[in-house]
């Protein structure tokens, strides 16, 4: 499903115009992804939580040249689902 099947969905399941639906979506992934950048989680509950979390540095080997790689420390983005996403 893309974005815009996902608001054609959205609309007709809370009977709202496609327009309405789609500035609602754009909102409420922008609050998500703006909480993300400031380092906070989001938690919906039952149906996923995002996290940001700390990956500590690393070695590596280049499978080629056997060359060791340092990879630096960073910061990810996980999403654990939740109850209505369980399989």
């Amino acid at each position: 499903m893309n974005k815009s099947a996902l608001i054609e969905a959205a609309a007709a399941k809370a009977q709202v115009s496609k327009a309405e639906a789609a500035r609602i979506l754009d909102a409420a992934l922008e609050a998500v992804a703006e909480a993300v950048k400031k380092g906070e989680g989001v938690q919906i509950i039952g149906f996923a939580s995002i996290a940001v979390k700390q990956q500590a540095a690393r070695k590596a080997k280049n499978p080629r040249t056997g060359e060791v790689l340092n990879i630096p420390a960073k910061k990810v983005v996980r999403i654990k689902p939740g109850a209505k996403l369980a399989l």
